[in-house]
């Protein structure tokens, strides 16, 4: 029987179903945006043997309403949970997500070119990281919850779901069963051991995933759970370029230490797994084009800059979308004296200098900003000085009009990170002006 609504969600389609549940494409008419509705079976939670587990997870995923709020974790807006033994629906509501899942990027005759791949893990790793930071570890993690926010195997961006098997550092028990919860194809030895788990468990997951995705195939093959619980604890995988011989041999570094089997070897941080991705994306075999700037490099030269200390990882994301990056040759003119601007810039490598009439003023270096008085000043601002490229440089330019419309917590960073900047430069204006 085909369902067209769920609570208060008009249902348009089904979207999907699985063993305990169908997804459906609903609409929320109060918030105006389509949403997808997971329909837990009600035969499921009644089921002897795993119905508790089933219902714990729809708790657990449930309570975690309105908690995580990253650009690339789904969101879930409601909950609802029909009382035990009852024939009433339990659904959970989640942001509607169109691209599918990574599932389809998993076979080699339809792999993703490394570049996109990578970015694609890179992302994954500041997700999890910030979620990690929350005291959540996913505990799930696998290309099916892995979804792309718009269908191709290039640009848009990904979203990880399914946090119902998650550990929330509440103080419960965060053992798990192996028949019960994940996926053994992609849990680490500790989590096949039924050990206690932290983050390092979502790390091998991810590790496995990079694989799978950049060679078309399981790091471990096995007939059954038992021989592939066997493999993950005690075989080593050959490396990715065994089976992709246009592997950059770094990558096969990164994969090798996600999937350690020892966590005094494996990845101790998210920070260092995302290092390591943004540091391949600048070795030469890996870049395509030398003037494209992968997101996750804009995401890591932008956190890497004292301006950003305060800013959180969703706020940067945010800056990353709303600027505009460029390499520059030596002798361009990135400001002209005397032309109206709305914008300010970021010098990332490279050197600037800062010219009135002939004279040069000061020399800029990575790290700083300069035409903020756009923005600050407010109004009509005409440009001061000249600023000219003296090396070949990398500059990141904002629009005024961007940041007026980006949110209040980023425009908030912004502005104390002007004030601070202002409050430096008179601090050493003054300085100087005491030697005279």
């Amino acid at each position: 029987m085909a369902l067209d609504r769920v609570g208060k969600y008009e249902i348009s389609k089904k979207l999907g179903e699985g063993a305990t549940s169908t997804v459906y494409l609903g609409h929320d008419a109060f918030a105006q945006r389509d949403v997808a509705v997971k329909v837990i079976f009600a035969d499921v939670l009644k089921d002897r043997e795993k119905g508790k587990l089933y219902r714990n997870l729809l708790i657990n995923e449930a309570s975690l309403a309105g908690k995580l709020m990253h650009p690339h974790i789904v969101q879930i807006y409601d909950a609802v949970m029909a009382d035990e033994g009852s024939d009433e629906q339990s659904y959970i509501v989640m942001e509607y997500v169109p691209g599918g899942t990574l599932e389809q990027f998993c076979r080699a005759d339809n792999l993703l070119p490394i570049e996109r791949l990578v970015e694609i893990i890179f992302k994954c790793t500041r997700a999890l990281d910030y979620a990690f930071r929350m005291g959540i570890t996913h505990r799930d993690i696998k290309p099916a919850n892995i979804l792309l926010a718009h269908a191709g195997n290039t640009g848009g961006d990904i979203k990880i779901s399914d946090f119902g098997a998650a550990i929330q550092n509440t103080g419960d028990d965060s053992r798990t069963q192996v028949s019960g919860v994940g996926s053994p194809a992609y849990m680490s030895p500790q989590q096949v051991r039924e050990m206690p788990l932290n983050h390092q468990t979502d790390i091998y997951s991810l590790g496995v995933v990079f694989y799978q995705m950049l060679t078309g195939r399981l790091p471990f093959i096995a007939t059954n759970n038992f021989g592939m619980i066997y493999a993950i604890c005690n075989s080593d995988a050959p490396p990715p370029s065994t089976f992709r011989a246009d592997l950059p041999p770094g990558l096969d570094a990164i994969v090798s230490r996600a999937m350690q089997k020892d966590l005094d070897a494996r990845y101790a941080s998210w920070t260092d797994f995302s290092h390591d991705l943004a540091q391949s994306f600048r070795n030469k075999q890996l870049a395509s084009r030398h003037n494209q700037f992968p997101d996750s490099e804009k995401f890591e030269s932008l956190r890497g800059l004292a301006f950003f200390n305060e800013f959180t990882d969703v706020e940067i994301w945010e800056v990353v979308r709303f600027s505009r990056w460029d390499e520059v040759a030596p002798e361009t003119l990135v400001m002209k004296d005397g032309e109206p601007g709305d914008s300010f810039c970021f010098l990332l490598d490279g050197e600037l200098k800062v010219m009135k009439k002939g004279r040069m003023l000061n020399l800029l270096a990575t790290g700083e900003v300069f035409g903020e008085m756009a923005v600050v000043g407010g109004g009509h601002h005409v440009r001061g000085a000249d600023v000219i490229a003296q090396t070949r440089a990398r500059v990141v330019s904002i629009a005024g009009q961007a940041l007026r419309h980006a949110s209040e917590a980023t425009r908030m960073h912004f502005y104390q990170s002007f004030l601070h900047v202002m409050t430096t430069r008179l601090s050493l204006a003054n300085a100087r002006l005491a030697t005279i």
